[in-house]
């Protein structure tokens, strides 16, 4: 088994390297987020331990960019930052785990461990309707080229729409997709988010996507909206 170890702190970086390798793993070091990024992109581990506090870019943005580029290694994330949120935007961007200095090695490594049995993720499925496409993974969604700025409740009912293309949904499927049971004001909450969804994904770029099913419901285009037509 081979582990990255992303760690600027020389000493740390040294035992924690030299501990690995007498646990039976092999173990390489980088210093900073863009030598994680080049060596992981290069060779291929079966696991990453990344620190957040890194001399260029940190460890949430390194751990970001090693998924755009199709890096699935699970990441155990090392950081002495303990805040709820600092673990949250961990997860968030892609790490597998998320331990808090100090660890004991035997903790670290059964957490390794625990990871490489799960072995390394599959990518997942970016959704896609002509020039509409979804990342639910990354969170994010673009027009083309253009990402699109959308609120997590606009995201989430864009994403049941993008499930289904060129399907009908009525509007219970779409309250059942991203509302829960307890949600009592259901009266036009869905007319609302359809209607900030066309203003985002679709006025801005003269496309007409979300069609309305009068008495029965929506439905996304399958080629994600053709052209309005100009009087």
């Amino acid at each position: 088994m081979r582990v990255l170890v992303v760690e600027d702190e020389v000493k740390m970086a040294s035992l924690t390297r030299r501990a690995l390798r007498e646990d039976g793993m092999l173990a390489d070091v980088a210093v900073t987020g863009a030598d994680a990024i080049w060596m992981a992109t290069t060779a291929s581990y079966d696991a990453i331990v990344l620190d957040v506090m890194l001399p260029d870019i940190d460890g949430f943005e390194t751990c970001r960019r090693l998924r755009e580029q199709d890096v699935w290694a699970p990441v155990l994330m090392l950081t002495a930052r303990d805040s709820v949120e600092d673990r949250v935007a961990g997860l968030d961007g892609g790490a597998d785990d998320y331990v808090i200095k100090p660890v004991s090695f035997d903790e670290l490594f059964a957490r390794i461990r625990a990871l490489l049995r799960r072995g390394a993720r599959e990518k997942p499925t970016v959704l896609t309707a002509g020039e509409l496409r979804l990342d639910p993974a990354a969170h994010r969604a673009w027009r083309g080229e253009a990402e699109l700025r959308l609120t997590a409740k606009e995201f989430t009912v864009l994403e049941a729409f993008m499930r289904r293309p060129g399907e009908l949904l009525a509007k219970r499927a779409i309250l059942e997709h991203g509302w829960d049971y307890a949600y009592e004001d259901r009266s036009n909450v869905v007319e609302v988010y359809v209607g900030a969804l066309r203003a985002k994904i679709d006025r801005p770029f003269g496309t007409e996507s979300i069609e309305t099913v009068r008495g029965a419901g929506y439905r996304l285009r399958a080629d994600g909206g053709g052209s309005v037509q100009q009087d």
